[in-house]
């Protein structure tokens, strides 16, 4: 037990924190004086110290290490004292000390520092009287990492503490490495200071005759260096001898050989800037007229795209016309041939004469059919044509895409073609100014760029010419096509559906879930009633071009408009009916703004109902056929 804690009984090592704990609580309550004056400090729990006054950070350092000192000789209780000591001047004391004192910024050291004086560098501490103990035929001591965690805790922050080993094991001696820049040697120094506070330094180590358990530290120097120690042959193994000034010089001849390459890699790079800003001018010059030629070509391209979409329109419509006109009358036809038929078998039953006349009739009736089969042959035939047509149609399409895309080749090689003769014509222009000089030579390069120039301008207009006759084929096919599908709904609207395919009423409100809807809030005979009128108003909601209940959103860079879950209309009728309406009202937007955005009217579409998507023309000529030979079957 240590003779100043002033107690005739210690703790236990279980004990220490609950100690700690109450100690602390005695400290702010002002049981204990720790600060003399705005400046000094002192320990209460070191009455016989000879220096009684500290820094703040001194005696924050001083208790520390009492605190975590492992020490035989200092008491469990006195070890207490010290953490609750630095915990109260951490959390109590650091929170308001004075201006003047500032806890966190370290002294400089090399304000009173001699210059001249030979320290070990880079900045190294020494550590001896490390407690060890024979075991196993050597000595052993605590390790370097745990001193360590016991010097940062005391604000030194070295960068790593190496014990010394010998033959015989630990030696009880350590070497304590610090930063090489000043922040190293302030805390070398600092951490030197705090051992000759607490008379633990090198020249009480040399004068004391029983150093006891405590370590004893400072910082290496020429005697330690130059010592026939293993402290000295390990410091001349690590470091070398250097004086603050030599360090100081070498610092700043090294900050002028920086600035100095420094100041020459920015003249470099400024060249180097200016260059790649004048290449880049040309280039984006450059970049912009094929942008603006690329652009002219794709509008003239859409445009011719539109007219041949129209006059194929025209022409399947047309088609369709006669086609149908053709079928009606086939239709009126046989209904009059059937109708006749059954009068002549009501006069076949009243008398013999009239059942002769009437075998007469049904021969000639016989002949009719005969006709009419030969007239439903050429109907079969004629559809026939038009599904050829579609599939040729198809089929061109096809084509026309695969030219499409070699169209687009060729215009990659177009526009690559026109550099190349903007860059022969750069040559040539720089061969005409040499060729002023009467070089015999260049006049050859010159007449031979102008011939392959030539041949490039030549080549240039074929790609042209083959250019414009894609771009018309594939605008007439486009039209076809469009005008196929377009008749192709016109027709199948006005049949049942069979099979998958089928036309859809695009954004037409199903009424279903607003019945249901209607006839949980009102009784039955009131239901069917306010349903239709509340399909109604919302019919009249989705029409309403000035209500946008859309938001966009970006998708993988692509942006897309989806349903506004918040839209205060939306969320109202969600509210009122249920999830049923509203995912119904939610399907008829999103189909009216997919396909009539700006009109926000219903429109058919030819649709495949087992996917869920819009269905390809060959899809809708399959049933077409399909529905031809069905109806064949039954005629």
């Amino acid at each position: 037990m240590d003779p100043s804690s002033g107690e005739d009984m210690d703790i236990s090592e279980s004990e220490i924190e609950d100690y700690e704990v109450k100690e602390y609580e005695a400290l702010k309550g002002g049981r204990h004086q720790v600060k003399v004056s705005d400046e000094a400090f002192t320990c209460p729990y070191c009455p016989k110290k000879q220096n009684q006054d500290f820094l703040f950070k001194e005696l924050l350092q001083h208790a520390i290490g009492e605190g975590t000192c492992t020490s035989k000789k200092q008491t469990a209780r006195y070890r207490a004292n010290h953490l609750a000591l630095a915990k109260y001047m951490e959390k109590d004391i650091g929170a308001v000390a004075s201006p003047s004192e500032p806890v966190a910024v370290e002294p400089d050291a090399l304000a009173n520092c001699d210059y001249e004086e030979m320290f070990v560098w880079p900045w190294t501490g020494i550590v001896v009287n490390i407690p060890t103990q024979w075991m196993d035929g050597r000595y052993v001591g605590e390790s370097g990492s745990k001193l360590k965690d016991q010097l940062i805790r005391r604000g030194f922050n070295p960068i790593r503490v190496r014990p010394l080993w010998n033959y015989r094991g630990h030696s009880g001696t350590a070497i304590v490495e610090f930063n090489k820049d000043w922040s190293g040697f302030n805390n070398a120094m600092s951490f030197e200071k705090a051992y000759v506070t607490d008379h633990r330094g090198k020249k009480n180590w040399n004068a004391s005759k029983d150093q006891g358990t405590d370590l004893y530290a400072w910082v290496a120097r020429a005697d330690d260096y130059n010592s026939n120690s293993i402290i000295g042959d390990d410091l001349r193994k690590i470091g070398d001898l250097r004086t603050i000034s030599d360090i100081m010089a070498e610092e700043d001849r090294k900050a002028s050989k920086l600035v100095s390459n420094l100041t020459n890699l920015i003249e470099v790079k400024n060249k180097h800037l200016v260059e790649m800003e004048r290449k880049f001018s040309e280039t984006s010059n450059c970049l912009n007229k094929l942008i603006e030629e690329k652009d002219r070509l794709h509008q003239s391209y859409n445009e011719e795209i539109k007219k041949i979409q129209m006059s194929a329109r025209e022409h399947f419509q047309k088609i369709f016309n006669d086609h149908e006109k053709l079928k009606s009358q086939l239709d009126s036809r046989k209904e009059e041939l059937e109708l006749r038929r059954k009068e002549l078998e009501k006069r076949e039953a009243q008398n013999e004469n009239e059942r002769k006349r009437l075998s007469e009739e049904l021969e000639k009736n016989a002949l009719k059919n005969s006709s009419l089969q030969m007239a439903a042959t050429e109907q079969m035939k004629a559809d026939a044509n038009v599904l050829k047509l579609a599939e040729d149609q198809k089929r061109q399409k096809e084509e026309l895409h695969k030219k499409i895309i070699e169209l687009e080749k060729k215009l990659d090689a177009k526009q690559a073609l026109e550099l190349e003769i903007e860059q022969l014509r750069g040559k040539l222009n720089v061969g005409k100014h040499m060729g002023d000089a009467g070089d015999l030579e260049v006049l050859v390069k010159l007449q031979e760029l102008q011939k392959i120039l030539r041949e490039k301008e030549r080549d240039l207009e074929d790609m042209d010419a083959l250019h414009q006759t894609l771009i018309v084929r594939e605008r007439k096919s486009n039209d076809e096509l469009q005008d196929a599908r377009k008749e192709l709904i016109n027709g199948l609207k006005e049949m049942p559906r069979h099979g998958d395919v089928g036309v859809k009423r695009m954004g037409e409100l199903d009424n279903r879930p607003f019945y249901e809807a209607a006839k949980r809030k009102y009784n039955a005979a009131e239901a069917e009633v306010r349903a239709v009128e509340i399909c109604s108003l919302w019919e009249e909601y989705i029409r309403d071009s000035n209500w946008h209940p859309f938001k966009v959103i970006l998708v993988d860079g692509e942006a897309q408009e989806i349903i506004d879950e918040e839209d205060e209309r939306l969320k109202g009728l969600k509210n009122e009916f249920g999830d049923e309406v509203y995912d119904a009202i939610v399907m008829a937007l999103k189909e009216m703004n997919e396909c009539n955005p700006s009109g926000r009217y219903v429109v058919p579409e030819l649709w495949n109902y087992a996917q869920g998507r819009r269905a390809r023309l060959t899809e809708g000529l399959v049933v077409l056929r399909e529905m031809f030979k069905r109806r064949n079957l039954i005629a």
